[in-house]
């Protein structure tokens, strides 16, 4: 069988006609059909992430050309997101595994942590002791081992097989001395004692934005999305006990995506410090300990 392509470069104009006519959703690592399709096709024939240009026309072997073929058509006809279909994301320069037992690491806390919460934590080299809640794969458990490099990193979930993949993500960053993962119900499986940093990024898509979700999102697990139906469920558990894990002056730090006027109308009491990101000013709150219900 003769195949109509023979080069990288064939191969990217048909994924991107092929994505564009499926009307797929990005949102997972790339923002549109291009980024994606290169992503996918670049590692999909073992190449180097960040070099399409002197490979865009190498000649390819019959048996690459059907293997991307194969993953481009994975991804429109089955919507699967890119993450799923090559078991990695990255997040700020770091690789994590993925695979269905946990949403794709999408947090905008990662770029946050890049200077340590500053100026909402004085001194990053200060901070003993951080939790985590809802942790998935473990992704921002391990950037604030990062950010903050004398502390050890307590993380929690609920799923079992989240944190097999989390797990692994640790074990891979060599982070098992540092990192404690433990399963259960938010504070609930922890011991007592004080953080100087709490970090969420809960389930909290409302029950009629979770009825919208595009096909893609329909692939990660429902109890790591849903946040019922305001989206605050698991927000307000959190927010409740927080008082009682926090140091004097520690802060609690939730993502909530698009979900601030849900924030507002369920915590419109409290001094909510709404943080700037490469999406705005409304996808990430912080509390200082002292602001919180006692």
């Amino acid at each position: 069988m003769t195949l109509p392509f023979s080069t990288l470069r064939d191969l990217l104009r048909f994924a991107v006609s092929r994505f564009s006519e499926a009307k797929l959703s990005f949102g997972h690592g790339s923002a549109n059909a291009y980024d994606e399709a290169a992503y996918l096709i670049l590692h999909t024939l073992h190449l180097p992430l960040d070099l399409l240009e002197p490979f865009l026309d190498a000649r390819l072997t019959t048996a690459e050309i059907e293997a991307v073929l194969k993953v481009i058509e994975r991804r429109a006809v089955d919507r699967v997101p890119a993450a799923y279909i090559t078991q990695e994301a990255w997040m700020h320069g770091y690789r994590f595994h993925v695979d269905e037992r946990v949403i794709v690491p999408r947090s905008f806390i990662g770029e946050l942590l890049q200077d340590g919460l500053q100026p909402y934590v004085e001194d990053p080299e200060q901070v003993g002791a951080v939790l985590e809640l809802c942790t998935g794969s473990g992704c921002l458990a391990i950037l604030a081992a990062h950010a903050f490099q004398n502390a050890d990193v307590d993380a929690v979930d609920l799923s079992a097989p989240a944190l097999e993949v989390a797990t692994r993500n640790v074990m891979d960053y060599h982070l098992d001395d540092r990192i404690a993962l433990f399963e259960g119900d938010l504070y609930a499986p922890l011991a007592e004692r004080r953080y100087d940093v709490i970090l969420s990024n809960p389930p909290y898509v409302n029950a009629t934005s979770m009825q919208e979700l595009p096909a893609e999102y329909k692939h990660e697990p429902e109890m790591a999305l849903a946040g019922g139906a305001d989206g605050m469920d698991i927000v307000r558990r959190i927010i409740a006990d927080a008082r009682n894990w926090l140091t004097e002056d520690g802060v609690l730090v939730i993502e909530i995506g698009n979900e601030r006027e849900h924030v507002e109308a369920a915590f419109g009491g409290l001094d909510l410090v709404w943080l700037s990101t490469s999406a705005g000013d409304d996808n990430v709150f912080l509390i200082q300990a002292c602001d919180l219900p006692v």
